[in-house]
């Protein structure tokens, strides 16, 4: 299993890295590969960012050797200012949505987490709120 997100040959290939500062998840760097119609960063650039920056968050919560396979099910957005240059990603889940998580996938076998994504630009200007949520089942679950 991958140790981050950005070693997913989707997220490689648009050039997300972990982010430097310890308070933020990932980054998009800048480029003009990212950019739209109006030259700032595009939308579904910023949506993977989100998507990525959520699974990161789980892959580190859980531990990538944790047995669990997880799916997005649902992803809400919304878009709060233009976008300019590198963006990064932080993540404000509370401690019991992850213990609901464990104590769901010890339980059933399988779980449904939300987890709470906010995008920043490089000037501070926050850029994306959204919800990313997971249906997540233990690899290897043997019926019981």
């Amino acid at each position: 299993m991958k140790h981050s997100v950005t070693e997913l040959p989707f997220n490689t290939f648009l050039g997300l890295e972990s982010a430097t500062d310890p308070a933020q998840l990932l980054r998009l760097p800048s480029g003009p590969q990212y950019l739209n119609h109006l030259g700032t960063v595009h939308a579904s650039a910023q949506l993977a960012l989100a998507e990525a920056s959520s699974g990161e968050f789980l892959l580190r919560s859980l531990g990538s050797d944790s047995g669990v396979i997880p799916v997005v099910r649902r992803l809400e957005s919304k878009f709060r200012k233009p976008a300019n240059g590198a963006i990064t990603s932080t993540v404000s889940t509370p401690p019991e949505t992850l213990d609901q998580l464990r104590a769901d996938l010890a339980a059933k076998g399988r779980a449904i987490v939300s987890i709470a994504v906010e995008l920043h630009d490089e000037s501070g200007a926050h850029t994306l709120s959204a919800t990313v949520e997971w249906f997540i089942t233990l690899l290897n679950r043997t019926p019981g």
